[in-house]
């Protein structure tokens, strides 16, 4: 199965492919998209839909594992945060490629083993459970992360993980 892990951003979303196969999983892709700060905040939007897009149309990914949007002290960050998602989720959606949301609590949890784990921790796993040889950015390895965490999910049946299918 290959899935592709989303850690959105209004300024940076990191993606992150992996494959599993056998109880084995293999990064297949993985890095950011930055859009240009010098363009107006739809423009880019624009561009991480597009580079979304493109990623799901090149690597044809079954599901997609994205961060859910958690509470922020900051409404204009949370309104940008949303944007951004809606942006990748349309995509997804366009793409045909399933949809899954986990909170930033169950994806630390289930690659750290902890709920509360900073940026830092989660990446030193994800470097050990894909036996990366460099040190992913902190977007990609927490999108590395959302594909992990979703990977580890799946072995469990829908009502297990607390959420129903339609």
């Amino acid at each position: 199965m290959l899935v592709l892990g989303v850690d959105p951003g209004s300024r940076v979303t990191g993606y992150g492919l992996i494959e599993k196969r056998m109880n084995q999983m293999t990064c297949i892709d993985a890095g950011t998209i930055t859009p240009s700060a010098h363009l107006p905040f739809y423009q880019r939007i624009h561009a991480i839909f597009q580079a979304i897009s493109e990623i799901m149309e090149k690597y044809r990914p079954e599901e997609m594992a994205i961060e859910d949007v958690f509470y922020e002290k900051n409404v204009k960050s949370l309104l940008k945060l949303g944007h951004a998602r809606g942006a990748i989720l349309v995509a997804a959606v366009r793409c045909s490629v399933k949809i899954f949301e986990y909170t930033p609590l169950e994806i630390k949890k289930s690659v750290v083993g902890y709920g509360r784990a900073t940026k830092e921790q989660v990446r030193a796993m994800t470097q050990v459970i894909l036996k990366l040889k460099g040190k992913p950015a902190l977007d990609t390895s927490d999108a590395l992360a959302t594909a992990i965490c979703h990977l580890n999910w799946t072995r469990y049946p829908v009502k297990l993980r607390g959420k129903e299918e339609d």
